[in-house]
This record gives structure tokens, C-alpha cells and sequence, in this order.
């Protein structure tokens, strides 16, 4: 499997804040199947001042570690970047991360706040899409907006942004409402790739596999395959 959101890299954003954590985390996703890792740290002007630059850094230094450890996967570095006007700034300077190229398109994994979907986000999409960078949604179905209304997301998913639901919102860790949207978003086939996005092993671990038995039991083996190998592999090939 190709796990394309996680916070395991140490010391950077609200995921592991050591190494010794990080390298449980990545043992642990090696041992659920995991054969590529995509390391997505945060970028939020304000809250975690990261940038491409410095995240090269310390993936390097993690890729160093996780080598001497003797922890057979694949590395890959993007970020989970916040919606907001400071992304024109950070595309403009090429500051902006990318889990690959999808039909000639930059993939961006892109989050919206926890509760809402900001004013102007439709605007900024198009921005975006107008540069030729798609953005692919992290975790909508976490959104308490659009938990409240799922129609918030039809412009989005019209606009052609991809969307990415979180392997324990299906299997209930994220409560019902999450659950229940996660689902309906399978069921319609909406959903372009399910990922861990881990925090942590006491209660954001690294569960893909069992997040890929849920989506099975609702849309098939086949289909739930593509979401951690086949889409994914498609963006990493063309990276």
C-alpha cells in the first residue's frame, strides 16, 4: 500500500515530536503493509511556520535515521497545506510541496479548517486550478461544515479537486457524522484516495489496512485497492 497522508516526520507539526516516535510509527505502517510513506507535514502561516525548504531538511535528516534503522520503505515528502490567500504567495515562489502529477496537473494535498469552509475557497481553487495545480482535499469528511451540509463540497468536487477521506473515519474513530459522510462519499464514487493521516500510535496511528477492509466491504476489493495503490502510484510516478 501507498500511504499518501501522514505527520510522522519528528519535531515539525503536531505528529511525532521525536525520532524514537516517528521510527515506532513508520515500523508500525511497514508492518500494516505500507510500502511507500508519504510524509505530509503541515504548512499553516501563523501555527507551524514551515516551508519546502526547511522540511527538505529535516526529510533528509529522518531519511538518514530511518535508513540506519534498518526500515525497509519508501520515503516521499509533500506537505498538508492550509487553505488561504497566503498560498498565492507560496505558489508564486515556488514554495508549495507536491505529492505529484496527475493527467499534467501538480497534486497539492489541501485542508480546510476543522468546522468551516472559508469565504472566497472557490476563488482560491480556481487560482489554483488556472496554474495548473490540483488540489486534493484532505479529510472532507471531517469537515463539520460538511458534515452539517455535503452540498458545501459539490463545487469543489465539479471544480475536479480531488478528495482524500482518512482510513479511521471509516472504520469509526472519527465518530458517526464523519463516518456517515465518509461512506456516502464512497458509495458515489468520490473518494480518490484513502490515507492514515497519522499523528501518533495513542489514538492518530498508522491503520490504512484496516481503513481498506471497510472501504471494501462497501464498494469492492478492486476499488478500494486503487485508492492506496493505484491512484497513488499514478501521482508518485510522475513526480
Amino acid at each position: 500500500m501507498i500511504d499518501l497522508h501522514s505527520h510522522i516526520l519528528p519535531g515539525v507539526d503536531d505528529g511525532a515530536h521525536q525520532l524514537e516516535d516517528a521510527l515506532r510509527m513508520l515500523r508500525v505502517a511497514v508492518d500494516d503493509g505500507v510500502r511507500v510513506q508519504m510524509l505530509t507535514p503541515h504548512i499553516h502561516i501563523g501555527r507551524y511556520p514551515n516551508t519546502a525548504e526547511s522540511l527538505r531538511v529535516a526529510f533528509e535528516e529522518f531519511q538518514r535515521e530511518v535508513t540506519a534503522a534498518g526500515i525497509e520503505v519508501e520515503l516521499r515528502l509533500a506537505a498538508e497545506l492550509r487553505i488561504g490567500p497566503e498560498l498565492v504567495g507560496l505558489a508564486k515562489q515556488d514554495g508549495l510541496p507536491f505529492l505529484g502529477v496527475l493527467d499534467g496537473r501538480r497534486v497539492m494535498l489541501m485542508e480546510f479548517p476543522h468546522s468551516s469552509i472559508p469565504a472566497g475557497s472557490e476563488n482560491m481553487v480556481e487560482w489554483l486550478l488556472q496554474r495548473d495545480i490540483l488540489p486534493m482535499i484532505a479529510h472532507p469528511e471531517r469537515n463539520q461544515a460538511l458534515q452539517r451540509r455535503p452540498a458545501k463540497l459539490e463545487p469543489f468536487v465539479r471544480a475536479g479537486c480531488l478528495l482524500q477521506v482518512t482510513a479511521g473515519s471509516l472504520t469509526g474513530h472519527f465518530g458517526p457524522r464523519a463516518r456517515q459522510l465518509a461512506e456516502r462519499l464512497l458509495a458515489a464514487g468520490r473518494v480518490a484516495v484513502l490515507a492514515t493521516d497519522a499523528h501518533n500510535l495513542a489514538y492518530r496511528p498508522p491503520d490504512l489496512s484496516a481503513g481498506v477492509a471497510a472501504a471494501a466491504r462497501l464498494i469492492g476489493d478492486e476499488a478500494a485497492r486503487r485508492m492506496v495503490w493505484d491512484t497513488p502510484r499514478a501521482l508518485l510516478e510522475t513526480a
